[in-house]
C-alpha cells in the first residue's frame, strides 16, 4: 500500500515537472519580467494584489501559449536537436495531458488578468491567439512568421502598463514598439546560429530564408529601429512615459552594443558572433527596462 502511494506521488511529481517543461517556465518568467517593468513604469498607486495577479496571469498565459505551440509542432520538434527532448516528442506526456494542462493554464491566467481589469485579460488572450493560432502555423511556410510573431511577443511590456492604468494610449504604444523592434535582431540571431537545426524541421526564418548578406542587413536595419524607439521618450512626445537625457544616453549605449554585434555578424557571418548578438539583445532589453525604472524614480 505504501509502495502504491509512493509510486502515485512520484507519477504526480513527474507530471508536474513535465507540465513545467511544456510551458517553458524559465522563458515564461523572463517574458513576465517585461510585464512587471511595464507595471512599475505605469502605476500611479501601487496595488500589490494586481501586481501579484499580473505575475501569476502572465506566467500562466505565456506557459499556455508555449504548450499550444509545442502541441502543434510536436512532429517537427522531434526532428531538431534543440527541441527533440521536449515532453511531447519524447513521449513523457500525452497529447491529452498537454491539452488539459494548456486549458487549465489559460483559464487560470486569463482569469487572473481579468481580475485586474478586462482590458489586460483581452490583450493576454490576443497574445495567445496571435502566437498559437497565427504565428505557429506560419513558421513552416514563410519567414514573415517572424513579423507576425513579433506582435504577441511585444504585448507583455505594454501589458504591465495596461494593468496599471486600464488604458491604451501613446505610452502603451511606445512600450509595444520598443519590444516589437527588439525581437527582430534577437530572433534572427537565433535563426542564424540555429539555421541547420531549423532546416531539419523545414523552418527557414531568416528574412531571405538564407544566411546571406540580405539577412545581415535586415538585422542592422531593425537594430537601428530598436535603438530609435528605445530613446523616443526622451523627446517628450510619448505622454507620461518619459526618459531623461542621462537615461537616453545609457539606453543608446546599450543599443550601440547590439549594433556592434550586428556589424560583426555582417563582417564575418560566424555562428559564434550571432550567438553573441543574441545575448547582447537580451542584455539590451533587460538593461533598457531597468534604466527606465531607475529613471522614473530619480
Amino acid at each position: 500500500m505504501m509502495a502504491q502511494k509512493t509510486l502515485s506521488n512520484s507519477n504526480e511529481t513527474s507530471l508536474i515537472k513535465e507540465v513545467i517543461r511544456l510551458g517553458k517556465l524559465r522563458l515564461s518568467t523572463s517574458v513576465v519580467f517585461s510585464s512587471v517593468a511595464g507595471y512599475i513604469l505605469g502605476f500611479q498607486e501601487f496595488n500589490w494584489v494586481h501586481f501579484l495577479l499580473l505575475i501569476i496571469g502572465g506566467i500562466t498565459v505565456v506557459a499556455a501559449s508555449n504548450a499550444l505551440n509545442q502541441m502543434y509542432e510536436k512532429d517537427r520538434d522531434a526532428l531538431m536537436n534543440r527541441t527533440k527532448n521536449r515532453p511531447l516528442p519524447l513521449g513523457t506526456m500525452s497529447m491529452r495531458q498537454a491539452w488539459v494542462a494548456s486549458i487549465v493554464l489559460l483559464v487560470v491566467g486569463l482569469s487572473a488578468l481579468y481580475v485586474i481589469n478586462p482590458m489586460t485579460s483581452y490583450f493576454g488572450a490576443l497574445s495567445v491567439v496571435l502566437y498559437a493560432v497565427v504565428y505557429t502555423p506560419l513558421k513552416a511556410r514563410t519567414p514573415m512568421a517572424v513579423f507576425v510573431g513579433a506582435f504577441p511577443g511585444a504585448i507583455p511590456y505594454m501589458l504591465g502598463w495596461v494593468a496599471a492604468r486600464n488604458d491604451f494610449d501613446i505610452e502603451t504604444g511606445t512600450l509595444f514598439a520598443q519590444q516589437f523592434f527588439w525581437q527582430f535582431p534577437h530572433f534572427w540571431a537565433i535563426a542564424w546560429f540555429s539555421f541547420d537545426d531549423y532546416a531539419r524541421a523545414g523552418y527557414y526564418l531568416l528574412p531571405s530564408r538564407r544566411k546571406d548578406r540580405s539577412s545581415q542587413l535586415f538585422i542592422i536595419v531593425y537594430t537601428l529601429w530598436m535603438i530609435a524607439v528605445g530613446i523616443l521618450p526622451a523627446f517628450g512626445i510619448t505622454g507620461e512615459l518619459t526618459l531623461s537625457i542621462p537615461g537616453a544616453i545609457a539606453v543608446f549605449a546599450l543599443g550601440l552594443w547590439v549594433l556592434e554585434k550586428g556589424r560583426r555578424l555582417l563582417q564575418d557571418s560566424d555562428d559564434k558572433t550571432a550567438r553573441k548578438l543574441m545575448f547582447s539583445s537580451i542584455g539590451y532589453l533587460t538593461g533598457m527596462q531597468i534604466i527606465y525604472i531607475i529613471d522614473r524614480f530619480i
